[in-house]
C-alpha cells in the first residue's frame, strides 16, 4: 500500500506531502490543477518512462519520495533481495533525485539502485490503468498470465513447466549425441586404423623412458666390458692375484727361519689377498651383468623408435601414448555403441513429449474452462456498466509451445452484436474502454493483492447511473486494499473513503499546485462543483448531499 508521498519542486508543484490511507482515495480538481502532475511525480519515483523535463523552474533539482507499506509474503521483497538491496521490515521507502541537467539518481531504503530496479519493484506495487493504459490490461503479452492467475491452477502450470524442463533436457542430450557419433562416423576409417596400431604396439605408461635408458646401457656397455676384462685379467690369474700368492710362500718359508721377524707382513699381505679376492669377484661379477645380447639392442631400439614415431604421428608425447590410445578405443567404443545409445535417448525424447502433450493439454483444457468463467464475469460486469449489448472474449489458441505450454491468450471485444471481436484498445471507444477495463479488473481483482490500483479518469465519458456503478465498483476493488482515482464524477468523488482536492493558484506570478485533503463539509461544496460548475448552488449542494448519503 501507498503510504506517503513527498514531492518537492517538480513541475509547478513545490512542497507537497500527502499521506494516503487504505480503501478508496479519491482525487479531485478543475482541468489544469495538477492531477497529472501528481501521476507523473509518482511515476518519475518508480522509474516509469514520462516527461523529460520535471524540474520545476528555477529549482537545481526536483525530488518525490514514495513510502510503501509491505506485508511479509509481498513479491517486492523478492525484488530487493535479488537486486542485493535491504528490506527493512514492512517498510519500502524510494527516493528519487531529478537534477536540473537531467542526471537522475534513484535509492531503495537508503541504498542507491538503478532506474531498472525501480522498474522492477513498481510492477509489484502499483498498477496504473486508464483510457491510454499500456503498462496492463491492455497488452496481450500479459493476458496469459492474468488468466491463470484467475484460474487458479497452479499445480497443472507447475506439471506443464517440469515437463517442459524433462523434455528440454531429454532434446538436448539427443542432440548431443547425434552430434558426437556424426564427429567419430567421420573419422571411423582413421579410428580403426589407429585402435589396431595401438593394440598391436600396446605402450605402457613409463615405457618409452625405460626403453632409453636400456638402449643407452646396452650401447655403452660393450666398451666398459673391455676395460671391465681388462681389470679382472690383471687381478686375477698371472696378474696380481698370482704375484700376490707367490709372495705369500716365498715370506711364509722365509718365516721359518727369521724367528716372527714377517709375521706382521704375512698377515698384512694376507688381509690384502682376501680383499683382493672380494674385488676380483666383484669385477667378475660385473663382467657377466655388462654381457649383452646384441639382437636384444636391435630389438629395443627398433620399438623405442616405433614408439617415438607413433607419438609424432598424432602429436603426442610418448608418455601419452597409453591414455591416448584408451581415448581411441573409447570413441571407437562409442561409435559401435552409437546406434543403441541413439535408439534409447530417442525412445526418452518420445516418452517426454508425450508427457509434455498430457500436461499441455490439460493446461488448455483447464485455461478454456477458466476463460468461459472469467467472460460469464464480465459480462456480469459490463450490466450495471450500461454495456449490456457488448461482448467480451477471451480466446485461447494454439501457440508455440513452451514451458507455460502451447496456448496464446488474448481478451477481445466486440461493443455490438454482430460487429467483429477485436483487441481492447482498437475497438473500445474511450468510454467504453475504460468499463471494460474496470468489467475485467473486478473480475481478476481477487488474484492479486499488495499492488495499489490507480484509475486516471477512466469514469471520463460516462454519467448518472454508470458512473455510479462505476465509483461503486471502484468502491468494491478497494475492500482490503487500495484503490487511488483521479475522477471528474461527482458520482465516484462521493463513493470515496478519502477525498483530495487538487487546486492551482498563482503567487507573484508564481504558478503552484497544492493538494488538500477535505473534510465532510468541504467534499459537499468539491461534490457540488463537479455537479454544477463555479457557481454553487443550493440545488447542487443538495444533489451533493444526496450523493454522499447514497454512499
Amino acid at each position: 500500500m501507498l503510504r506517503a508521498l513527498e514531492i518537492r519542486d517538480m513541475l509547478i508543484i513545490d512542497r507537497l506531502d500527502l499521506d494516503f490511507q487504505p480503501g478508496l482515495n479519491v482525487l479531485t480538481g478543475e482541468t489544469g490543477a495538477g492531477k497529472s502532475i501528481l501521476l507523473d511525480s509518482l511515476g518519475f519515483v518508480l522509474g516509469w518512462r514520462g516527461r523529460a523535463e520535471l524540474v520545476r523552474a528555477g529549482a537545481e533539482q526536483g525530488e518525490v519520495v514514495a513510502v510503501f507499506d509491505l506485508p511479509a509474503d509481498h513479491a517486492a521483497h523478492q525484488v530487493l533481495e535479488e537486486a542485493g538491496l535491504p528490506s527493512d521490515g514492512e517498510e519500502l521507502i524510494l527516493r528519487r533525485v531529478n537534477r536540473k541537467d537531467g542526471r537522475k539518481t534513484a535509492w531503495v531504503n537508503d541504498r542507491r539502485c538503478s532506474g531498472e530496479v525501480l522498474r522492477q519493484l513498481s510492477e509489484t506495487l502499483i498498477e496504473l490503468h486508464g483510457q491510454h493504459d499500456d503498462r496492463g490490461l491492455l497488452d496481450a503479452k500479459g493476458h496469459r498470465g492474468l488468466l491463470d492467475a484467475f484460474g487458479s491452477y497452479e499445480r497443472l502450470q507447475e506439471k506443464t513447466r517440469s515437463s517442459w524442463r524433462a523434455l528440454s533436457a531429454a532434446r538436448r542430450d539427443l542432440a548431443k549425441a547425434e552430434a558426437a557419433i556424426a564427429e567419430i562416423r567421420a573419422e571411423e576409417e582413421f579410428l580403426r586404423h589407429s585402435v589396431a596400431e595401438f593394440d598391436a604396439m600396446d605402450p605402457q605408461p613409463g615405457e618409452e623412458a625405460a626403453l632409453d635408458v636400456k638402449r643407452r646401457q646396452m650401447q655403452g656397455a660393450e666398451k666398459v666390458r673391455e676395460d671391465v676384462a681388462r681389470a679382472f685379467q690383471a687381478l686375477s690369474g698371472d696378474g696380481a692375484e698370482g704375484a700376490m700368492g707367490d709372495a705369500m710362500r716365498w715370506l711364509e718359508d722365509a718365516a721359518q727361519q727369521v724367528e716372527g721377524l714377517l709375521d706382521a707382513p704375512i698377515d698384512a699381505l694376507g688381509r690384502a689377498f682376501a680383499e683382493l679376492g672380494d674385488a676380483v669377484q666383484g669385477v667378475e661379477g660385473a663382467l657377466d651383468q655388462l654381457r649383452f645380447d646384441p639382437h636384444e639392442l636391435e630389438t629395443c631400439e627398433e620399438r623405442l623408435f616405433a614408439m617415438r614415431g607413433l607419438a609424432r604421428k598424432h602429436s603426442i608425447v610418448p608418455d601419452d601414448l597409453a591414455k591416448f590410445g584408451e581415448d581411441l578405443r573409447l570413441r571407437l567404443k562409442t561409435l559401435d555403441q552409437g546406434e543403441g545409445d541413439l535408439a534409447d535417448l530417442t525412445v526418452a525424447v518420445k516418452e517426454a513429449e508425450a508427457a509434455y502433450d498430457s500436461a499441455a493439454t490439460a493446461l488448455t483444457e483447464a485455461r478454456k474452462t477458466a476463460a468461459a468463467k472469467l467472460d460469464k464475469a464480465v459480462s456480469a460486469e459490463l450490466a450495471p456498466l450500461k454495456m449490456e449489448r457488448a461482448e467480451f472474449c477471451t480466446g485461447v489458441d494454439l501457440g508455440d509451445p513452451g514451458p507455460e505450454g502451447r496456448d496464446e491468450v488474448a481478451f477481445t471485444v466486440a461493443t455490438n452484436p454482430g460487429a467483429p471481436a477485436g483487441p481492447l484498445g482498437k475497438i473500445a471507444s474511450g468510454g467504453e474502454l475504460s468499463r471494460f477495463l474496470l468489467a475485467l479488473k473486478v473480475c481478476l481483482s481477487q488474484t492479486q493483492s499488495g499492488i495499489t490500483m490507480i484509475f486516471d479518469e477512466i469514469d471520463r465519458g460516462v454519467g448518472g447511473a454508470t458512473a455510479d456503478a462505476v465509483g461503486r465498483r471502484l468502491s468494491a476493488l478497494s475492500e482490503g486494499g487500495q484503490v487511488l482515482v483521479v475522477t471528474h464524477s461527482p458520482q465516484v468523488a462521493a463513493l470515496g473513503a478519502h477525498h483530495w482536492r487538487v487546486e492551482k493558484r498563482v503567487e507573484n506570478n508564481v504558478t503552484t499546485s497544492r493538494v488538500v485533503p477535505l473534510d465532510d463539509n468541504e467534499r459537499v461544496d468539491e461534490i457540488a462543483r463537479m455537479v454544477s460548475g463555479d457557481r454553487i448552488t443550493e440545488e447542487a449542494r443538495a444533489a451533493a448531499k444526496s450523493l454522499l448519503a447514497a454512499r
